[in-house]
């Protein structure tokens, strides 16, 4: 079973934001980036689909593609890799709310009994747009249902958090119950596999008042963090508070486990081949 509480998740982040210190959530497809990230101080550890694809070297974009079982992915990394190793943190399930092969009711409480402590909508088709995301939506698999299967599970006591892009769906989310609202902004720039074309900063600003500015009449003690665009570093997410100092913290995927790796591995294996042998 989870081993943190919906309150005791809300009143470690509260205590965090009172003391003036960012919230952190790593987004992790592995144990030892997950168990890093937790013992560096991480707030919140998140698994889903999009995390394991980005750590076999591939776009975490792939985690939209019909090429793989998303909530079973989720549940498989939970039980046989994070949540044996993660124990400082609370460990977050990402799922496909609009999953059409379950019962996502029954499939939040197996999430439960395994021992993940929240879950949040990802993959979301709120990054979907156009036809395809229209069609989604008609077709009964839509943001409507990423809004019921997290109302559910904070109904049954789970910490939730959800990625949004607009204030409709931030105001849904939190009017069933929703901990933490994540202002999306695209996909990622940065590394080897990140976009290049991404959300300017002032639509990403303009985007967090939005969504800030349309819960402050009812909902403005919810957590407010952000993910994704040209946010790569801490010193991004510095100079982005100076723009918009409402937030509460940051989502760090890439940031959280792909630069870093990135960095480190290249830089260890060099060492290494610039040894001279002694002979």
């Amino acid at each position: 079973m989870a081993k943190f509480s919906k309150d005791e998740i809300n009143g470690r982040l509260r205590d965090e934001r009172d003391a003036g210190r960012a919230i952190y959530n790593a987004l992790c497809g592995t144990g030892i980036t997950a168990k890093m990230a937790a013992r560096g101080g991480a707030d919140l550890i998140t698994t889903h689909i999009l995390a394991y694809f980005r750590m076999q070297g591939m776009s975490s974009m792939a985690g939209y593609l019909p090429i793989g079982d998303a909530n079973a992915i989720t549940m498989e990394i939970g039980e046989r890799a994070l949540l044996s190793v993660v124990k400082e943190a609370p460990v977050i399930a990402g799922i496909l709310c609009p999953d059409p092969t379950r019962d996502m009711h029954r499939f939040v409480d197996q999430l439960a009994e395994a021992g993940f402590d929240g879950v949040m909508n990802c993959p979301t088709v709120a990054l979907i747009d156009g036809k395809f995301r229209s069609d989604l939506e008609e077709t009964g698999m839509g943001y409507a249902l990423e809004v019921n299967v997290l109302g559910y599970a904070s109904s049954i006591g789970l910490f939730t958090k959800a990625f949004c892009t607009t204030p409709n769906e931030a105001l849904a989310m939190a009017e069933v119950g929703v901990d933490n609202i994540i202002v999306h902004y695209g996909n990622s720039s940065g590394g080897t596999i990140g976009s290049s074309t991404i959300m300017s900063e002032e639509d990403s600003i303009e985007r967090t008042a939005n969504v800030i500015d349309a819960l402050q009449t009812k909902h403005s003690d919810l957590i407010f963090t952000c993910h994704g665009g040209g946010i790569e570093t801490p010193d991004d997410f510095v100079k982005f508070l100076e723009r918009e100092p409402r937030l509460d913290g940051y989502v760090g995927g890439s940031s959280a486990e792909r630069f870093p790796i990135e960095q480190s591995v290249p830089a260890t294996t060099e060492g290494f081949k610039a040894i001279k042998l002694k002979r």
